[in-house]
């Protein structure tokens, strides 16, 4: 059993304008899971840049507003929504509120950074 205390827990500075803090993944947690689940914070008019990773993952938001944009579809997405981003999909979020946008990312498999590739 693993326990994460959130307080215990330091952003880090992630490649695409966010900060992450990284709470589950193969690596920190002895039971044997493929999937990682990290926080996510994007600053006001902030946006990450797009790429696609060859993991599916999903988005629950929670707090702020944003616009996912996944292939050639975008979706705006506001406190406790959810989405799925399908494997190999061209993707990015971008914060379109007027707070911090902070959301939980789950990726199966586990994020990899051979696996995500920047498109721009």
């Amino acid at each position: 059993m693993s326990i994460k205390e959130d307080s215990k827990i330091s952003f880090i500075n992630g490649s695409e304008n966010v900060k992450i803090k990284q709470y589950f993944d193969p690596k920190n947690t002895s039971n044997g899971i493929n999937y990682s689940l990290a926080q996510f914070s994007l600053e006001i008019g902030q946006k990450t840049k797009l790429h696609k990773i060859k993991s599916s993952e999903i988005y629950y938001i929670l707090e702020g507003s944003g616009r996912l944009k996944i292939n050639s579809e975008k979706f705006e997405l506001k406190k406790n929504d959810s989405a799925y981003v399908p494997p190999n999909s061209e993707q990015f979020l971008e914060n379109i509120g007027s707070e911090i946008l902070r959301f939980l990312c789950i990726v199966e498999p586990a994020w990899k950074s051979e696996d995500d590739k920047i498109l721009e």
